[in-house]
C-alpha cells in the first residue's frame, strides 16, 4: 500500500466473525473498532456541533493529518455515520454531516470524551506512578 493511498480497506470474509451468525463478536468487534478509534471520536465529536467542511474538520480535529480525515471520514461514511455532500460549484463544495445513526452516537461519543476531560489529571497521575515503578516500561 503507498503512503497516499486512502481506500476504504475491507477484511477478507474468511476473518469476519460473522460469517457465523451465532459468534459473540459478530458485529460488536467491527462496530467497536470504527466507533472507538481515537480519530473517529473526535470527528463525531466535531460534527455533532453541525455540519463542516473539510478544512473546517482538519483544524478542529488537532493533531490530524489530511489522508488520516479522509480515511476517517471515509469509514465513517461507509459505516452509515457520516453522510457526504457535493455542492455542484466550482471549486467543487464539501460538506460532512452525521446521519440520523450517527447523530444516535453523539451522547455516548459525547460522555465519553467528558468522561476523559474529568479524569486526564488522575489517569496522568497514575501513569506517572507506574512509571516510576517500572523504569523499564515499554507501554509508553
Amino acid at each position: 500500500m503507498s503512503v497516499t493511498h486512502t481506500g476504504v480497506t475491507v477484511e477478507p470474509a474468511e476473518l469476519d466473525p460473522c460469517g457465523q451468525p451465532d459468534h459473540p463478536d459478530c458485529g460488536i468487534r467491527d462496530v467497536l473498532d470504527r466507533v472507538g478509534d481515537k480519530w473517529s471520536v473526535l470527528v463525531i465529536v466535531e460534527l455533532a456541533n453541525g455540519p463542516r467542511r473539510f478544512r473546517e474538520l482538519q483544524r478542529a480535529v488537532d493533531g490530524i493529518s489530511q489522508r488520516m480525515l479522509t480515511l476517517t471520514v471515509r469509514r465513517l461514511e461507509r459505516d452509515g455515520l457520516v453522510l457526504r455532500t457535493v455542492y455542484p460549484t466550482v471549486p467543487a463544495q464539501v460538506d460532512y454531516r452525521l446521519t440520523e445513526t450517527g447523530a444516535s452516537l453523539t451522547h455516548l461519543v459525547k460522555a465519553l470524551a467528558d468522561w476523559s476531560l474529568a479524569h486526564r489529571d488522575a489517569i496522568a497521575h497514575a501513569r506517572r506512578a507506574y512509571d516510576a515503578q517500572h523504569p523499564d516500561n515499554e507501554i509508553r
